[in-house]
């Protein structure tokens, strides 16, 4: 088991940044592939950013790329989300998740990800 809080969300005008943070505890941290997702109203669950266990590959959907930066520190059993240059399009409720699946056997579908945090809110105002 591991236990996931994420925090940093909050309302920013567009154009402006925010980290998201995750922090785990329980089984060992570095074990997890990590990913952010994130759930505007009336829309399904959505595929962000994931990183590798060592940090050394990521993945973005298109939408965010050139945009957003996934980042992790193992030591801290923590895993950030940098968000720059936000549009209107960015506000969701965000959700970091672990799977214990490594970077080759593992991809954007929520089903691969067995933990989830309780999320944060980012509200981009326009």
């Amino acid at each position: 088991q591991v236990q996931l809080v994420e925090s940093g969300g909050g309302l920013v005008q567009a154009g402006g940044s925010l980290r998201l943070s995750c922090a785990a505890s329980g089984r060992t941290f570095s074990s997890y592939t990590m990913g952010w997702f994130r759930q505007a109203p009336g829309k399904e669950r959505e595929f962000v950013a994931r990183i590798s266990r060592t940090g050394s590959s990521t993945y973005y959907t298109d939408s965010v790329k050139g945009r957003t930066t996934i980042s992790r520190d193992n030591a801290k059993n923590t895993v950030f989300l940098q968000m720059n240059s936000l549009i209107a399009e960015d506000t969701a409720v965000y959700y970091c998740a672990a799977s214990p699946r490594p970077w080759s056997a593992s991809g954007s579908s929520r089903r691969e990800y067995d933990y989830w945090g309780q999320g944060t809110q980012v509200t981009v105002s326009s």
